[in-house]
């Protein structure tokens, strides 16, 4: 079992900056990729970011240039460093953990982008 702790969500005005960490324990090794996705009111949750245990990053089309994910060397926390937030980045954001088999997910933070 892998467990994710999420932090540094909240209230951001627009054109802010937010970083989000989600710490992984139990069977870390067992991980291949981490992740962040998001859900807004109303919609489908969406990936955001992803980074694989060699580096690989990849992002959704709307958040890329303002969104970087990065790894500590260890591979227990994963970083979203978001920059030039916009109203519709407010959403319910997750972090999310792969492994061969399985799948797991944080409880999730509240990013609210608003003036």
């Amino acid at each position: 079992q892998v467990q994710l702790v999420e932090s540094g969500g909240g209230l951001v005005q627009p054109g802010g900056s937010l970083r989000l960490s989600c710490t992984a324990s139990g069977r870390i090794l067992s991980i291949s990729i981490m992740g962040w996705y998001r859900q807004a009111p109303g919609k489908q949750r969406e990936l955001v970011a992803t980074i694989s245990k060699g580096g690989t990053t990849n992002y959704v089309d709307s958040v890329k240039g303002r969104f970087t994910i990065f790894r500590d060397n260890a591979w227990t926390t994963v970083f979203l460093q978001m920059n030039s937030l916009k109203p519709e980045d407010t959403a319910v954001y997750y972090c999310n953990a792969k492994a061969p088999v399985s799948e797991y997910w944080g409880q999730g933070t509240q990013i609210t982008v608003s003036s």
